[in-house]
């Protein structure tokens, strides 16, 4: 049976990673970017339940 040759499914290009409380409690957020797009690290004020406010959360590498 001669067929097509399937069409490979695109490589997702944005990376996952930890979004870190800077409050120092441990909690975090997950979050994805695209590196080509964005190449500096990202902050954002984010809510902590933890110690329930808002705090900077700081990107961090997602240990694999």
């Amino acid at each position: 049976m001669a067929g097509k040759p399937k069409a490979s499914k695109a490589k997702r290009s944005s990376i996952l990673f930890k979004m870190v409380s800077s409050a120092g409690t441990g909690f975090y957020y997950l979050a994805r970017r695209n590196p080509k797009q964005k190449t500096e690290k990202m902050a954002f004020n984010k809510y902590d339940p933890i110690v329930r406010k808002h705090v900077e959360f700081k990107e961090q590498k997602l240990s694999s």
